[in-house]
């Protein structure tokens, strides 16, 4: 990603079908809710598997289980979804992110 001609931000994730859906939804997690890349890889994931018809969620309150069925969503619950990396410009560098769902680190440099 690019913000004024220079790089930001890269990102990318393994995962089959969940590929874009774990890169979307990290894109917003940073851009649009201001989270870091840590917190960003850490959040729940939802993924909208076209066949089989279901919705596919991480870890989320009941209440937004109950709301998403309401609506006429098969919800499927998993415990992880995919992996992703980011790798960001920060104040003093790059900072890096591993996805927490497996084994492995990043390092900053």
């Amino acid at each position: 990603m690019l913000q004024r001609g220079k790089p930001i931000l890269s990102l990318g994730a393994a995962g089959g079908p969940t590929i874009i859906s774990q890169t979307v939804i990290n894109l917003l997690n940073i851009l649009e809710y201001g989270m870091d890349v840590n917190k960003a890889l850490s959040s729940p994931r939802i993924h909208d598997q076209w066949k089989p018809n279901e919705l596919r969620v991480e870890k989320i309150p009941d209440s937004v289980r109950e709301e998403l069925e309401q609506r006429g969503h098969k919800v499927v619950i998993v415990n992880s979804m995919g992996a992703a990396q980011i790798v960001a410009v920060g104040a003093n560098g790059f900072v890096a992110a591993h996805d927490p769902r497996l084994h492995g680190k990043a390092a900053t440099w």
